[in-house]
């Protein structure tokens, strides 16, 4: 169990960090710099992934009830798609401490309720365990929504941002990371309909189980990837700013940009190893400790890299008590994830 846990806190280390490099790019504007990661972490990264880890992978997708379901996974993984490019939009427009804790509250809250959607409530211990955490996440995005809010006011009458600019950039990235987490749980959907054909054809090809994890991805990401390869074309055709690829700081950029979509490509792999390893409880204790470990690496990173310099003490207690309350939040509902999951297994 050791070694499960390590990988998950590794896995969330990768997927809070991801978007730190984006700090140290030059030159590009933010339809270059998330044009380029887009096209490597959808496309690049998960082809050839897939081709080095997964046997059969003609088979694998080749199998009847895979095929069924594509359909379904490709409409479900477009919605993820437009949120994850929102989630990098919100990065930009918010930082990464806060763009990370909204969408990833955002996605926390959202996907916890959609069990009971779809599958009614489990029994009332499970339901209120889920509830209270979901309280304590909700709390927690609120508290850092006005940690947002009072640092882009320090800001401003600072003069670090113009007026009106730096209110309208904060509302908005954070409504554009709310929304973005909305959409994204079209990944679970992916995930939940097509993993038990994509497993069973998986092992069919002699892979481990946690490759089926690369199987579920691979249509996902591709799927996603399409509607940012025209979105993002679309944007630096408008925008004028595909002759910013020609800048000097190319290679460093796309180094620093390739880092980006190996780590957030490889977090969801690596998560889904830790799963493994961890066995029975590798979807509650470990997801609740890749999540955890993601939000506590993208605040304390932001923290590090200065976005909250010049914000006052009252925000950054804002901040701090946001954090916490996911934390706290998270664990609850991997308890009440567990206790529903006993249930259902007896």
């Amino acid at each position: 169990m050791i070694i499960g846990i390590l990988w998950a806190i590794t896995a969330g280390l990768m997927l809070g960090l991801y978007a730190l490099p984006n700090k140290f790019t030059r030159d590009f504007d933010e339809e270059n710099t998330w044009g380029l990661f887009f096209m490597l972490t959808m496309f690049l990264v998960p082809i050839i992934a897939t081709l080095m880890i997964m046997q059969g992978v003609g088979s694998v997708f080749g199998d009847p009830a895979v095929r069924a379901i594509l359909p379904k996974m490709v409409l479900s993984s477009v919605l993820w798609g437009i949120g994850v490019m929102m989630w990098g939009k919100a990065i930009h427009h918010i930082g990464v401490s806060l763009g990370f804790s909204i969408f990833i509250g955002t996605v926390i809250l959202v996907g916890s309720l959609l069990p009971f959607i779809v599958e009614g409530l489990p029994t009332a211990n499970a339901a209120v365990a889920i509830f209270i955490g979901l309280f304590f996440v909700l709390i927690g995005v609120f508290s850092n929504g006005r940690a947002g809010m009072a640092r882009e006011a320090a800001e401003k009458s600072s003069g670090e941002a113009e007026a009106g600019e730096g209110k309208k950039s904060m509302s908005a990235g954070i409504t554009i990371a709310v929304v973005g987490g909305l959409l994204a749980t079209g990944f679970s959907f992916a995930n939940a309909v097509g993993r038990p054909p994509l497993h069973a054809a998986s092992i069919a090809q002699g892979n481990p189980e946690w490759v089926t994890a690369l199987a579920v991805m691979f249509p996902i990401f591709l799927s996603g990837g399409v509607i940012m390869a025209g979105y993002f074309a679309w944007q630096l055709s408008s925008k004028k700013n595909w002759a910013k690829f020609k800048t000097p700081a190319l290679g460093k950029n796309f180094v620093l940009i390739l880092i980006m979509a190996v780590l957030h490509y490889a977090a969801s792999a690596v998560f889904a190893y830790a799963a493994f390893r961890l066995g029975a409880v590798g979807n509650t204790v470990g997801y609740a400790i890749f999540n955890t470990s993601c939000v506590v690496t993208a605040i304390v990173s932001g923290i590090v890299v200065g976005e909250w310099k010049s914000a006052p003490a009252a925000a950054r207690s804002k901040l701090h008590l946001g954090l916490a309350c996911m934390v706290v939040g998270i664990l609850i509902i991997s308890y009440g994830n567990k206790l529903a999951s006993s249930v259902a297994a007896s």
